[in-house]
């Protein structure tokens, strides 16, 4: 593991701005390189989880080995949801630090409700108040379906500080939004604490790549290189809207394809979950660290986007999409797949602990 400098690119962003960052993984390495960079949080959801369990097998032997001897009844669903609340729970101790020194607004662990559930407004609800009992600084990720809108006003109204995840596009940001203002509106009507710090992700690069899907599947002629600003015009505009507004969930920048994605969000009171190995990038790259989340992306650039992918417009637009079709927008539905496809490949590593494969000796 590479020992980053306190001069580094992405210590800079985090001393000298508003802005934030978070380790993109629960890996404890990973996790320990980004805070020594002035990295403050850190994020779980299924393709990470698998990730991390794929490169840390060894490490992760004797725990689950142990997990499905001390619950002998439990099937692989129970044991590996009860290991992916350890492997985030260590990255939770790891910023406890943090969160003790910042009162809360900094140093949490995201952790991702069941993503078989994101029709299921109950069941997320349930999951996310359990998540939230398991540490101080948990934060909970629940996605922004049609369903996992109510279920993030009600689990924010019974106090969970959440992360809306499985978002791309400006109508899924504002009904996260909204939704934490009235889940606050009603504690606050009932005398409880509003000290939480909800998060809304936009999950930048799934957009950009949605976008080129699109230029290849329509046969768009998109000049070379303006899909890669989808996210960043998306995210800025949400920005914007969000501090006039002034909404209280903080929006957090995920899914990283190139330096587009931490440059142009510098100097923006917001969170940029970075994957380890972008980290690596920036903090050797020759990037300037100075503000740029003020600057406007090319005009020319949004309004081609604009002008010849319709699911550019759905996604920039506030009244784009309606709450009904969240969940067929095609980024929603290819990230939704692949989370539900990387969940079922963890279920089958439990599985290989659990019942041998006589075939392999």
């Amino acid at each position: 593991m590479n020992t980053p400098s306190a001069a580094s690119p992405l210590g800079q962003t985090t001393s000298n701005f508003a802005t934030d960052f978070w380790n993109d993984s629960c890996s404890v390495d990973e996790l320990n390189y980004a805070i020594a960079c002035g990295g403050v949080g850190a994020t779980t959801n299924p393709s990470i989880v698998l990730g991390v369990l794929k490169k840390e097998l060894p490490a992760w032997r004797d725990t689950i080995s142990k997990i499905i001897a001390d619950n002998p009844t439990w099937g692989e669903e129970p044991i590996a949801w009860k290991l992916i609340e350890e492997m985030g729970l260590k990255g939770a101790r790891l910023l406890l630090p943090i969160f003790e020194k910042n009162q809360g607004r900094r140093g949490r662990l995201s952790m991702q409700t069941n993503p078989s559930n994101y029709r299921d407004a109950t069941a997320l609800v349930e999951q996310a108040v359990h998540f939230n009992s398991l540490a101080p600084n948990v934060q909970v990720k629940i996605p922004a379906t049609a369903a996992g809108i109510p279920a993030l006003e009600e689990a924010t109204y019974r106090g969970v500080t959440i992360n809306a995840t499985v978002c791309f596009t400006l109508p899924q940001a504002i009904a996260v939004a909204e939704a934490v203002e009235r889940g606050l509106q009603r504690r606050a009507k009932e005398g409880k604490d509003c000290g939480i710090y909800p998060a809304c992700t936009i999950m930048v690069g799934r957009l950009d790549d949605w976008m080129k899907v699109l230029v290849q599947r329509d046969r768009i002629a998109l000049t070379p290189g303006y899909a890669d600003w989808a996210g960043v015009a998306t995210m800025k505009k949400a920005y914007a809207i969000f501090q006039q507004r002034g909404y209280r969930a903080r929006l957090l920048a995920a899914a990283y394809r190139s330096h587009l994605h931490w440059s142009q969000f510098i100097g923006g009171d917001v969170i940029l979950t970075i994957p380890h190995e972008w980290q690596l990038v920036f903090n050797r790259s020759k990037v300037s660290v100075v503000e740029r989340m003020s600057q406007p992306v090319d005009p020319e650039i949004v309004g081609e986007l604009y002008e010849l992918i319709p699911d550019f417009r759905r996604a920039y637009d506030e009244d784009g999409l309606d709450i009904a079709e969240f969940d067929a927008y095609g980024a929603t539905a290819r990230t939704l797949r692949g989370f539900c496809d990387h969940y079922h490949e963890l279920l089958a590593i439990v599985r290989d602990f659990m019942i041998p494969n006589p075939d392999k000796g």
